[in-house]
């Protein structure tokens, strides 16, 4: 792979970060011009409807551009209509005739039809460069691109004996200040957020972003709630925010409970029930045609537990903070039936482990598949440790 290829995509990767949490449904991309090894203009996608990183970085050089010019795009160019016109059609008319892609668009209605458009007309495409790196950057719309579903994000606090609040429900805090902060930074850059109402119920949280040192956007807040179990005074049903209430409810509501319900940025939507609760699968699907791509789950104990034994969980955030309740009697990270066996658990492959004071913060992706006896899992590939 080409050293300069490599140094200009990373810049282009690290233009696309601006734009997580902000482009949904879109994905968050960042391209660079380079003339004679030097960067003459750059540009992200800041929102969805608003210019594409290419249109942004030609927008720079008035949208012309030299032959010898190279364009460095995180993500293969569309070349299609949708809310803005085709990036192809654009750099076609700039004149630059050398494109360096980070990976192909996952979209299987359109894969594929960006660099074979560019080559077509003349231009000299090379694709894969950091693909990987441009791949996690956009984890949450391949899920959602392929799959018509949010990509699941699991975030969980626990002592080190491994419990998430006292018997008596009580859990603030578990973790530091720092710890909650990169929480509230989670949120900010989800479509939503979810919990059962068991939560809402016992510590009646808000559910906002309040990241440290700027104004945060709220998610979408979903609280699942077979019974239609929610106090009316509950902080989520009577919030002052642009962001949605949904309470993901059974077929068995009474029209009188829902009644009661009824109010500005407050809806519901009616699941069907599996096992006597909502069937959280058919809620992911419901979640999607809402265009929501990525959700936070906060648990409790129960949802987590259900979201788990149905694989619906993408990525887990876990944090241990070094406390020590010493009893038996805590309230687990996930409660239901778990395997009997110990190779039945699942791993966690692509971990990384980072520090905040003194919690540690572990992150990795589900393998919901068993390994059999000596093989190697991936898990045990990338680790890190960090200190922030």
């Amino acid at each position: 792979m080409d050293r300069n290829d490599v140094k200009f995509m990373k810049e282009a990767i690290r233009l696309a970060v601006k734009g997580l949490g902000r482009t949904s449904p879109n994905p968050v991309v960042g391209a660079v011009i380079v003339r004679n090894g030097r960067v003459i203009a750059s540009g992200y996608h800041k929102k969805a409807g608003q210019n594409h990183a290419e249109i942004e970085a030609l927008s720079m050089i008035g949208g012309k551009g030299e032959a010898d010019d190279i364009l460095y795009v995180t993500l293969e160019p569309c070349n299609h209509y949708g809310r803005t016109p085709p990036c192809t059609e654009a750099i076609i008319r700039s004149g630059i005739r050398n494109v360096v892609v980070g990976m192909p668009d996952p979209n299987p209605k359109v894969k594929g039809g960006g660099i074979g458009f560019l080559r077509h007309n003349g231009v000299n495409v090379v694709s894969g460069v950091l693909e990987a790196e441009c791949r996690s950057l956009n984890e949450i719309f391949i899920k959602f691109i392929t799959t018509g579903r949010p990509f699941v994000i699991a975030k969980s606090a626990l002592t080190l004996d491994g419990w998430s609040a006292a018997s008596t429900g009580h859990s603030k805090w578990i973790t530091n200040e720092r710890s909650r902060d990169f929480v509230h930074r989670l949120r900010d850059a989800s479509d939503a957020i979810m919990t059962g109402v068991g939560t809402i119920i016992s510590d009646d949280p808000s559910l906002t972003a309040r990241p440290k040192n700027r104004r945060g956007r709220d998610p979408v807040r979903i609280i699942v709630d077979t019974h239609l179990r929610i106090p009316h005074n509950a902080k989520v049903l009577n919030h002052n925010s642009d962001a949605e209430t949904i309470l993901a409810t059974g077929e068995g509501a009474t029209p009188a409970l829902l009644k009661d319900i009824d109010r500005p940025g407050v809806s519901m939507v009616i699941c069907p029930i599996k096992d006597g609760r909502i069937d959280l699968n058919a809620l992911m699907d419901i979640l999607g045609k809402r265009s929501i791509t990525s959700l936070l789950l906060e648990g409790g104990a129960g949802v987590m537990g259900s979201m788990i034994k149905e694989k619906l969980i993408d990525k887990f955030h876990i944090f241990k903070a070094p406390k020590i309740l010493g009893g038996d009697d805590g309230i687990p990270m996930a409660r239901g039936k778990g395997p009997e066996r110990m190779d039945q658990s699942i791993s966690l492959r692509d971990t990384a482990v980072k520090r905040f004071g003194e919690d540690i913060l572990i992150t990795g992706y589900p393998e919901y598949e068993p390994k059999t006896q000596g093989t190697r899992s991936r898990a045990q590939g990338k680790k890190t440790l960090d200190r922030t």
